[in-house]
């Protein structure tokens, strides 16, 4: 109750207005917000539990999918919660410290996820060109320091990114038009200069992430490289198969992630709502299809699932 009461010119809060032109739909738009969470939650629980359970899933590959089960929780799990708390019972407040954690933790997670599927394109890459080596030189103890790498990259280009935000000054207008705490519709309801920050959140989405998407392309050449060397329909077959999964996740991600952040920094004649609705969506559903875009494609988790089911 104490949200209801809190206006715009608190000094120590900003105010979220939701979907800006949809209020009247609030309580419609949260059903499908929920049921995509749970869902999510659902799919990437149950990963996290087979690969834990089955001694045969312990491999590199296995926990890679773990690592990618644990952003597609927490990513959505950073926006949903509040979401649902506008929507449900217009608790639109939160202070400015609440508002840059939320987005340090989201973009970082987001960064880690990117970088993941990067190392996921270099497994399949030494799986199919180097199969041999493999074990050699993708040990569970190297994937673990791969992940771990991959997180101090992500802290390290994300940091900035609230700092430079709680740099700017803010006047009386806080009044956020969005569900969560978006860097750019944060710095727009800034009486500052924001170019520095529309600048390093352009360097993000481009250099960061296209340099990842640099190296997966990479590894996939090289992977077409070594498939044309065989004659063998059928291995090609095998081959690609092993990374239909991987792919439909990629496309998944990056072509909803980069949508939505140029609509939200080049949004000229597009109504407020539709961009806030699209970066919704893209922190729900690359999390809810990817659990199940690995169940469907992986015939190890997918024998795992059936034997489970069939135990109950």
């Amino acid at each position: 109750m104490v949200a209801l009461n809190l206006t715009p010119s608190d000094p120590s809060t900003f105010i979220f207005m939701g979907i800006p032109g949809l209020e009247a739909a609030h309580s419609w738009i949260s059903i499908p917000f929920a049921m995509f969470y749970i869902i999510g939650l659902l799919g990437n629980f149950t990963v996290l539990f087979l690969v834990g359970k089955e001694q045969t899933l312990h491999k590199p590959m296995y926990l890679l999918l773990c690592m990618l089960a644990l952003t597609d929780i927490a990513i959505p799990t950073s926006v949903v919660p509040k979401a649902l708390c506008i929507f449900w019972f217009n608790l639109k407040g939160i202070t400015m410290g609440g508002c840059l954690t939320q987005m340090f933790f989201l973009h970082t997670v987001a960064v880690m996820h990117s970088t993941i599927l990067v190392t996921m394109a270099f497994d399949r890459y030494i799986a199919i060109c180097n199969p041999l080596r493999y074990a050699t030189i993708l040990s569970n103890a190297r994937i673990a320091k791969l992940g771990f790498l991959g997180l101090i990259k992500a802290v390290l280009f994300i940091l900035p990114i609230p700092l430079l935000l709680n740099t700017l000054p803010f006047c009386s207008k806080r009044v956020i038009l969005h569900t969560h705490c978006e860097p750019i519709a944060v710095a727009k309801i800034s009486c500052g200069d924001i170019t520095v920050n529309r600048m390093y959140g352009l360097v993000i989405a481009f250099v960061i992430v296209g340099l990842d998407m640099m190296f997966i392309a990479l590894s996939y050449g090289l992977i077409i490289r070594a498939l044309l060397r065989i004659s063998s329909k059928k291995a090609h077959q095998k081959a690609l198969n092993t990374c239909t999964a991987h792919i439909c996740v990629m496309i998944t991600y990056y072509t909803s992630g980069f949508f939505s952040t140029l609509i939200h920094r080049f949004d000229q004649g597009i109504a407020p709502h539709v961009h806030i609705l699209l970066a919704d969506l893209n922190f729900l559903i690359p999390p809810m299809l990817n659990p199940i875009i690995y169940g469907v494609k992986t015939k190890e988790l997918r024998d795992k699932v059936g034997k489970y089911i069939c135990r109950m």
